[in-house]
């Protein structure tokens, strides 16, 4: 499965993702990863969520980025879910490849049987039409 978190800067997209993998963390049986660009929500995340600091890996294009999902993937079979904030930071991405990633991210899930939560700044009138059936998309408070 794989869920997208929108909303423009400041609606709470990094702070929805943060108390998923919390209360995911708690209730799940399986390991979860947050990758995020720093390492400023090591205190805020549950101890036992696994903080990635994608920066740190050279990551330049949306094929690498998907190569670094799987690597994780590989690295942890027990992995449940997969928290990524801040993509944009990490790479630049269009709703084409947002549509590709979308695709191929499905195909891993199923296979391995994890779950992707991924924050985006879409409005709802931005994100790819066969992709708003995956969007939860917060409003500015």
């Amino acid at each position: 499965m794989i869920k997208f978190i929108c909303g423009t800067k400041g609606t709470g997209k990094t702070k929805r993702l943060i108390e998923m993998a919390n209360e995911d963390m708690k209730t799940g049986n399986g390991n979860i990863a947050f990758i995020d660009v720093d390492d400023n929500h090591i205190f805020t995340l549950d101890y036992s969520v696994r903080l990635i600091n994608a920066m740190e890996f050279n990551i330049k294009s949306i094929e690498s980025f998907y190569g670094f999902l799987c690597g994780t993937i590989g690295m942890d079979y027990d992995l449940e879910k997969i928290y990524v904030d801040g993509i944009y930071k990490i790479i630049d991405i269009d709703s084409d490849q947002l549509k590709r990633l979308a695709e191929d991210l499905e195909e891993i899930s199923e296979k391995f049987n994890t779950d992707f939560y991924i924050g985006l700044d879409y409005t709802l009138d931005q994100i790819p039409e066969e992709l708003k059936g995956k969007a939860e998309v917060l409003e500015a408070k």
